[in-house]
């Protein structure tokens, strides 16, 4: 099984929410235990990456929690280029899109 990081699974968190999402879909989007899927929330809510919205029951990105996507994602994209560029590791994460994430209302 491969390890993921804080960042890792806050990002999997957050790219759930990009179009509102439930917290089962939020704990499936991102493979986490209803315990673990609490404790991310909390830490997302806290920091103004994401919102509830009280009327349709869904979380939601925020502005915040869009620019931490896309930062996540430049960093990922720099380190799987000094990857491939070292020949003694291979790049098994999948690469992200040059253009910029967006919320989708």
């Amino acid at each position: 099984m491969k390890y993921r990081s804080r960042m890792e699974i806050l990002a999997m968190v957050l790219k759930s929410s990009m179009r509102g999402a439930t917290k089962t879909r939020l704990m499936y989007g991102a493979y986490l235990s209803y315990a673990q899927l609490k404790e991310y929330l909390t830490f997302a809510l806290e920091r103004d990456l994401l919102v509830y919205d009280d009327g349709l029951q869904v979380y939601r990105l925020t502005t915040k929690g869009l620019r931490y996507l896309n930062a996540y994602e430049e960093i990922n994209e720099i380190i799987s280029l000094e990857e491939s560029n070292n020949p003694q590791h291979h790049n098994v994460e999948a690469s992200f899109s040059q253009k910029p994430l967006e919320v989708m209302h």
